[in-house]
């Protein structure tokens, strides 16, 4: 995709709420829940892996500065925090970036699994026991 195309090229100033030198965050645009954050590297990747060494450390500084913030300001249960790294994994901007995904106790009828979810029949791996 085009830099002059991708949507988190050139965000609205106005929604970005934290940055680094490397990295911005800002609200998604179809929120899973209250508060789900994007962190985007500034530099244009299709994966975070593609990253300098610096560049990602700086990401994930800022993941935890916005989870720090969404402790502060929402008070959740805990988080959900992901990368979908490449179309076949459901990528679909292809501009690397971060999902921090508030969670809330009651949000899911069994939040066990957690991301294993997206491959249903392999996700429930404890047995009836609840192990």
């Amino acid at each position: 995709m085009p830099t002059d195309r991708c949507p988190f090229c050139n965000p609205d100033p106005g929604r970005i709420y934290a940055e680094n030198d490397a990295a911005i965050a800002f609200p998604d645009a179809y929120p899973i829940s209250e508060g789900h954050t994007l962190i985007v590297p500034k530099r244009h990747v299709a994966s975070l892996f593609d990253l300098s060494e610096a560049e990602q450390a700086a990401v994930w500084q800022l993941v935890a500065q916005v989870r720090a913030k969404l402790w502060h300001d929402l008070n959740p249960d805990g988080y959900n925090i992901g990368i979908n790294d490449g179309p076949a994994a459901g990528q679909t901007i292809l501009h690397a970036h971060v999902h921090i995904i508030p969670r809330r106790k009651g949000d899911s009828p069994d939040p066990r699994g957690g991301v294993r979810w997206i491959k249903p029949e392999k996700a429930k791996y404890w047995g009836e026991g609840g192990e």
